[in-house]
Parts: C-alpha cells; sequence; structure tokens
C-alpha cells in the first residue's frame, strides 16, 4: 500500500472513530430528557390530585390539631410509630375520609376502625388535611363535578358488580371478611367518601386509581349505588339486601312455620 493510501485510511480511521466524551453527551441527554418526562408527568399528577394550596393559617391549625390528637400514634413527623401507620404520602383525601367518617382517631385497637360519631367540624378536618398533604404529593379531595350523581348508573352497576360486590354484596349492603374484618354496608355514605374510598383504599380495600378505573367510572359507580340507596325494592321487602341466606331463612321459618301452624289448625278443628 502506498504511503498516499496509508494517510487516507488513517483520516478515514480518525474522522470515524467516537469522541471520548460521546458517551458521556448520549446519557446526559438522555437522562435530561427522562427527567423532563418525569416531571412534566409529576407536575400534571399533583395538579389532578392536590387540592388548592392552603393558606398559612390553615396549615398551623391543622398542625396543632395534629399534634393534640394524631401524634400519638402517627408521630410528630407523620413519619408512624407501632401503633399506627406513617401518614408520609396518603394525601388530603384519605384524611379527610378517615376523620369526616369518625374513623380516626381509633377508639380502640381492633381488626379495623369503625364508624362513628366524627370529633371534628368540617374546618378542623380541612385544617387536618392540608396539613398533611403538605408533607408529599397523594390523593386529593375530589373534584365536585364527579360527586354529583348523575353519571351512568347501569355502567356503574356492572362496574360495582365485577370490582365491589365479592366484598360489599351486590347491593352494596356490606358482608364479612376474614379475622373480624368486614367490608361495611355503603348505604348513607357521602358521595365524597365513596370516592375517596377508592382512591386511597382504606382499611383492607384495594386502591383503584385512575388506571383502573377513570374518575368518570368512579362517577357512574357512586350513581349506581345512590340509585340502589334511594330506589324502594321492586320485589317488596329486601330483607336487608343480603342475599339468599336471609331470604331463606325468613321463608324456613315464616313460610315452613305457617304451613306447620295451619296443618295443626286443620287437625285440630277436624277432631
Amino acid at each position: 500500500m502506498s504511503r498516499t493510501s496509508m494517510a487516507t485510511a488513517a483520516k478515514t480511521s480518525k474522522k470515524g472513530r467516537r469522541h471520548p466524551l460521546a458517551n458521556v453527551a448520549l446519557i446526559a441527554i438522555g437522562l435530561l430528557f427522562s427527567g423532563g418526562a418525569y416531571a412534566a408527568f409529576s407536575s400534571a399528577t399533583a395538579s389532578a390530585d392536590e387540592a388548592e394550596p392552603s393558606s398559612q393559617e390553615q396549615l398551623q391549625h391543622g398542625e396543632k390539631l395534629f399534634a393534640a390528637n394524631c401524634a400519638t400514634c402517627h408521630g410528630m413527623n407523620l413519619e408512624g410509630t407501632e401503633n399506627g401507620p406513617t401518614l408520609i404520602g396518603v394525601g388530603a383525601a384519605s384524611v379527610d375520609f378517615q376523620v369526616g367518617t369518625g374513623r380516626m382517631p381509633l377508639q380502640m385497637q381492633g381488626p379495623q376502625a369503625r364508624v362513628k360519631p366524627k370529633q371534628f367540624s368540617e374546618s378542623d378536618t380541612s385544617a387536618l388535611a392540608a396539613y398533611v398533604a403538605s408533607f408529599a404529593p397523594g390523593p386529593g379531595i375530589p373534584d365536585e363535578k364527579y360527586l354529583d350523581a348523575q353519571g351512568d348508573a347501569a355502567n356503574g352497576a356492572e362496574l360495582f358488580r365485577i370490582n365491589c360486590a365479592m366484598c360489599h354484596n351486590v347491593a352494596g349492603a356490606g358482608g364479612a371478611l376474614t379475622e373480624g374484618k368486614f367490608a361495611p354496608p355503603l348505604t348513607g355514605v357521602s358521595e365524597a367518601h365513596i370516592y375517596e374510598a377508592m382512591i386511597t383504599g382504606p382499611q383492607n380495600m384495594p386502591v383503584f386509581n385512575d388506571a383502573n378505573l377513570s374518575p368518570e367510572d368512579k362517577r357512574d359507580i357512586i350513581t349506581a349505588l345512590k340509585y340502589a340507596e334511594n330506589t324502594p325494592s321492586v320485589g317488596g321487602f329486601g330483607l336487608g339486601s343480603l342475599g339468599p341466606v336471609s331470604e331463606g331463612l325468613f321463608i324456613w321459618i315464616f313460610g315452613l312455620g305457617s304451613i306447620v301452624a295451619i296443618t295443626v289448625w286443620i287437625t285440630a278443628k277436624s277432631n
């Protein structure tokens, strides 16, 4: 090979050779794009989940209420203790549900928290929710447009049967679970608390985020539950909507009992 050919080959190899910093630049560009995409997604999720920014006075009031009523079990910094889980990242919706239904503060240790008369006013509950939500992003208070119970009741009933009826009963009458736990009845529960339960998963309930059930689906489920609650049973006395067990027991006691009573009466009459 001539010197000219060798020189040309050397120049070509130098041009095709990658710069030592090229890999670093590619990694940096990849991190920049992935970080930007994550930041955009996080901000969008936070804006959808979080409520309006709270005032400093509300946060201070919530902090005082938390220290006096909740910190014993959940820790002064929401870090949790052996008596209660951490509240970092649970969001305002979880606090509004637990405190708004009277489940918290907990009355006594047990398989699960029970509904009882709530101990805080609406403003105090909002202050507690805002304080807890200020620590980390989490599910926020649901938008009012999903709580009007004006969705598709038929679609909601189908979604409820698929996702909820195995625990709450097809009519929302509740049911027993294992180890003393239970799925509570859904009659008399506010639309906001039903929605908040779906997005926070209290007690033994799974979380139904927007990837599982869209906000419109949750609205439809609420619509179906409120329709069933406010519509009289077309079959007469519903017996608590507990299903074939209560219906069979009713027939056994009253139906068979009536037959026995009539038989005794006829026999006594003939004698």
